[in-house]
């Protein structure tokens, strides 16, 4: 049972107060509770002692099924879905783990305890398969939920304005059609173990009316560490065998390829699959910084919640983020420092928007500097520096022991300074052969060849979005897969960055790769992209979608997956000739069967 403002003699603070406090609660304690308040009725009454006073009635016996749903793009959110399953089976549930997308939503009505584990996507977007029981939670057919109790994980990116969008979401609207809270809502930025892990053991202490606190804890502990395997939060320092500029000369762009030994980490993956790679800042950079605050680089800092500690310039290089800044930093900064120009600053959604694209700590304390605080308080307010997710470029059953990426670097001018990707100007000037790199895979669901190696495949990836479609390639040229494949690729010029043309070509004249089509926009007086590629086969195309191909898009999602899905549609709508409604619902169906699939950022 959650209190409700409306109906309770409670402001919302204190609302919000017995919300977090009362999920807690053994029965015992309940119990007690109760006792005391009505002995406690009267100033004179005395507090029970030791006896609990039996006048609470029975709760109703909760049920042992549990729904978990998520909606994941790069597989956080399935990952930990997962891991939350296993926890509550552990201890007894009988639970049920799917994606939105195969989750019937007309059962909805029918379930009585529901988690809900997703990531927000783009610019406060649901992933793709989140996008159908999205639509229909918040449409009109969506069904009264008195019976259900419900917990929401939300995964975010706390440096996008929208951060944790679409947890919200879900979260009030499952509030608005009468569900009640087993467990409040818990938003997590990039770093998300530790809070996931609370919200964890919490969502148990609610199911289970609070018995075994210490338990649940141990159980999420078993659940989520995996001291024998190389992980997440335990990653494995692959060695760097090749680091390779794969533009020719003359090229505007610079985009390595990078071979790491995987030997002896047990790791493995498969087409579709992404490498996490934990970078370092450039030293340059931090040098500045420090400089600029006026601290010692050698002073010692704690770098986690355990208590490790580096010198100060170690932690800023290896830990921290310094080239990001979000909302949440600059209200901590101002708070910290009582800065009035920055306070007036954060009272402004827009300016706040305004001020932090294209700049960086080093930008935040030269224009609000000096800070005035100490060391150890200054890193308190920053964020664990994040891994960086890579589409996988090679097979494993190609490359055994190895996993290729394809990384464009990232070089640009803001408000009067070079700015440089924190990761990719790391492998493109700093990492040599015989470096090691801190790495895990990362598993996707949402992003795999069909099981039917006859399948046919369409594969939509411009520039760096080549690299998933290499290793697509790879894999079923050792296979044998027999389905036909046709291969649409852009970028800016034919002769300087045609990325693995020759291994294109080979493809092709092996038959491994059924047809390719390629588009330079530099090199002709009109700009020409992939989708435009596309529309000049719009018949052929459409042929392939009515023959059952599957259709993969890899690459920029604010500009080149977006307009390659308007694109289909237009295709659907003129070879199938049917209206844009229709032509949106075959796509969307599509998704539903898995036949369109995106890995976009």
């Amino acid at each position: 049972m959650q209190l409700q403002v409306t109906n309770s003699p409670f402001n919302q603070e204190q609302v919000e107060l017995l919300n977090k406090l009362l999920p807690t609660l053994t029965e015992s304690q309940k119990s007690w509770l109760g006792g005391y308040l009505a002995a406690s009725g009267s100033a004179s009454a005395p507090a029970p002692a030791v006896e609990p006073v039996q006048s609470v009635p029975a709760t109703q016996p909760v049920s042992k099924d549990v729904t978990i749903l998520y909606g994941s793009q790069t597989g956080n959110a399935q990952n930990l879905a997962g891991q939350t399953g296993k926890t509550l089976e552990a201890k007894g549930f009988n639970v049920k783990v799917a994606s939105m997308s195969e989750f019937k939503p007309n059962t909805l009505k029918k379930l009585e305890n529901l988690l809900i584990v997703v990531s927000t996507h783009g610019e406060g977007e649901p992933p793709d398969n989140a996008l159908s029981f999205h639509e229909f939670l918040h449409g009109k057919r969506a069904p009264k939920l008195d019976n259900l109790r419900f917990s929401v994980l939300s995964l975010g990116d706390s440096s996008y304005e929208f951060f944790c969008q679409t947890g919200k979401e879900f979260d009030q609207r499952l509030e608005e059609l009468g569900g009640t809270h087993l467990y409040p809502r818990v938003d997590c930025d990039l770093d998300y173990e530790e809070l996931a892990a609370e919200w964890t053991e919490g969502v148990l202490n609610g199911l289970s009316e609070g018995s075994g606190v210490q338990e649940a804890a141990v159980a999420v502990e078993e659940t989520s560490a995996q001291p024998s395997t190389y992980s997440r939060t335990n990653p494995f320092k692959a060695e760097v065998l090749e680091n390779l500029n794969l533009n020719g000369r003359g090229s505007n762009k610079e985009t390595r390829h990078l071979e790491l030994s995987l030997e002896g980490s047990g790791l493995t993956f498969e087409p579709g699959d992404s490498l996490g790679v934990y970078p370092e800042n450039d030293p340059e950079l931090v040098d500045l910084l420090i400089s600029e605050l006026g601290f010692n680089p050698d002073e010692v800092v704690k770098v986690n919640k355990q208590g490790d500690v580096r010198s100060l310039r170690e932690a800023l290089i290896s830990n921290f983020e310094i080239t990001t800044l979000t909302k949440p930093l600059l209200e901590q900064v101002a708070k910290l420092t009582g800065n009035e120009e920055l306070h007036a600053l954060i009272s402004d959604s827009t300016k706040v928007k305004e001020y932090v694209y294209g700049r960086d700590l080093l930008d935040l304390v030269k224009d609000f500097g000096p800070l005035g605080v100490s060391v150890e308080d200054f890193v308190t307010l920053l964020r664990k520096l994040p891994a960086r997710l890579y589409s996988i470029a090679s097979s494993l059953e190609a490359n055994p022991d190895e996993v290729h990426l394809t990384i464009g670097a990232v070089r640009y001018d803001s408000h009067g300074r070079e700015r440089k990707g924190v990761c990719s100007i790391l492998c493109a000037e700093r990492l040599q052969p015989g470096d090691t790199l801190p790495v895990y895979i990362q598993h996707n669901q949402n992003f795999k060849l069909p099981s039917n190696p006859e399948t046919p495949i369409i594969m939509v990836g411009p520039g760096t979005g080549v690299a998933p479609f290499r290793s697509f390639m790879q894999e079923r040229e050792e296979v044998g897969a027999e389905g036909k494949s046709w291969m649409f690729f852009g970028d800016q010029h034919f002769v300087t960055d045609f990325l693995y043309q020759t291994e294109w070509q080979q493809w092709l004249k092996d038959g491994v790769l059924t047809k390719m089509d390629v588009a330079f926009s530099r090199d002709t007086a009109e700009k020409v992209y992939v989708q435009h590629r596309m529309k000049k086969h719009s018949k052929e195309l459409f042929e392939w979608l009515e023959e059952g191909a599957v259709v993969y898009i890899c690459g920029d999602e604010k500009h080149m997956a977006h307009d390659v899905h308007n694109t289909l549609i237009d295709i659907i709508k003129q070879e199938g000739n049917v209206s844009r409604e229709q032509a949106e619902q075959y796509l969307a169906n599509m998704q539903q069967q898995k036949r369109y699939q995106r890995d976009v950022y």
